[in-house]
């Protein structure tokens, strides 16, 4: 398959074949790693498009070029060397980059419930190096996004589900509120992945996943990704991505890319076995409260039904963040029940994880904040992977019935 054509697949598709092509000496249909630093050069400064792998890497590029167009980028090789597609070292590594277009002076608008290593980036390194201004605001009102913007205002920051309160933004009501602006759009949509929104067609500038989560999808690489289809946008981010030299390794960048291919599978069994626990907690006595997309009483239940979709057909994605009707005493013996559930930081992969966000995930977020967005010391998120539902279903029972 070309590099070049075929840009109009399903996602499905795009997930397998999305900017690749069969190795041209070899015949090899997956992408081999290269492990070079660096590449010969016919004349000074003539070389086969490689010169050294801070810069470019051709197994890197493999990865970035299909997430470029699995998140639906229609730039050419002509317009950006990975379709406007780039891999980092780790998510924050990503999201970091991409603040380094910004001044200082700038102002960004941020979601108020985000991953903790994003806020502790934004409010602890961000602010005081950078000397760039956040304001943290509620997503699902537009009319409190609209009052946040400053004349200094430079990009919007939105997690979209967010974690851990699963909040759903509606992404073109974002668009449309900060349209024709000087606003960058970012969404971090790693919680859903591209199966099962992209918000470059909503009218966002830039996507980010950490690609440690869903996308490798199996527990064993930790990378980030940056995705736009603006040119002028992917200039300013590939020159950043080579002055600061972030990059995703070769074997990494083979990782991910194996994870990616099986994306589309791995999601739907995740969005299913998640939606018969969430219906299962919301049954239980032992519970107060479920949030998960996926469920008619979500808070945001008509956006995400509208916006969050796996082949046309609504999908909740495969997290679900429950709040225990018992104390940090009895949210320990929850979690420490679990014999298929792991009791792990991270979420996304192929096993089941379950966490503690005030002591584990968000506990760099100061306790105020944290208690303003409703992250208690009885609130649990799980991360359903992809084992037999019957088998998840018994060993969320056993750790109910320990509560």
């Amino acid at each position: 398959m070309s590099t070049h054509e075929h840009q109009d697949l399903h996602t499905e598709t795009l997930a397998v074949h999305g900017g690749q092509h069969v190795c041209p000496t070899t015949g090899a249909v997956m992408p081999p790693v290269y492990l070079s630093s660096t590449y010969a050069q016919s004349s000074p400064g003539v070389h086969q498009g490689y010169e050294y792998s801070r810069s470019h890497n051709p197994t890197r590029y493999a990865l970035e070029r299909c997430v470029a167009r699995l998140e639906g980028s229609k730039l050419t090789e002509e317009q950006d060397a990975s379709f406007g597609g780039f891999a980092f070292s780790s998510g924050l590594a990503a999201t970091a980059s991409l603040l380094d277009i910004l001044h200082t002076g700038d102002h960004v608008i941020a979601m108020d419930d985000l991953y903790g290593g994003t806020h502790r980036l934004f409010r602890q390194v961000a602010e005081r190096s950078r000397g760039i201004a956040f304001s943290f605001v509620d997503m699902t009102d537009m009319d409190a996004v609209q009052a946040a913007v400053t004349d200094r205002t430079r990009l919007l920051w939105v997690e979209t589900p967010t974690n851990p309160m699963l909040k759903v933004s509606d992404l073109g009501a974002l668009a449309e509120t900060l349209r024709g602006r000087d606003i960058t759009l970012a969404c971090d949509n790693t919680f859903a992945t591209p199966m099962l929104q992209r918000p470059l067609e909503y009218g966002f500038d830039v996507v980010m996943h950490s690609g440690t989560k869903y996308m490798g999808g199996h527990s064993d690489v930790v990378c980030g990704l940056l995705v736009t289809a603006n040119a002028a946008i992917a200039q300013r981010i590939r020159f950043h991505q080579n002055a600061v030299g972030s990059v995703l390794g070769p074997f990494d960048s083979y990782l991910a890319l194996r994870g990616v291919k099986t994306l589309a599978l791995r999601m739907a069994r995740h969005c299913d076995s998640a939606m018969a626990l969430a219906q299962m907690l919301e049954a239980s006595p032992k519970v107060q409260q479920v949030i998960y997309p996926g469920l008619d009483s979500h808070p945001q239940a008509e956006v995400a039904q509208r916006q969050m979709q796996l082949n046309s057909i609504h999908a909740g994605g495969g997290m679900i963040t429950v709040t225990l009707d018992t104390d940090e005493a009895g949210s320990r013996r929850f979690l420490e029940a679990f014999e298929i559930f792991s009791l792990a930081e991270s979420l996304g992969g192929v096993e089941s994880l379950v966490e503690h966000p005030a002591i584990m995930t968000h506990a760099s977020v100061p306790r105020a904040h944290r208690e303003a967005l409703g992250i208690s010391d009885s609130l649990v998120r799980l991360s359903v992977g992809i084992e037999a539902l019957v088998d998840l279903q018994a060993d969320l029972q056993r750790a109910l019935d320990a509560v």
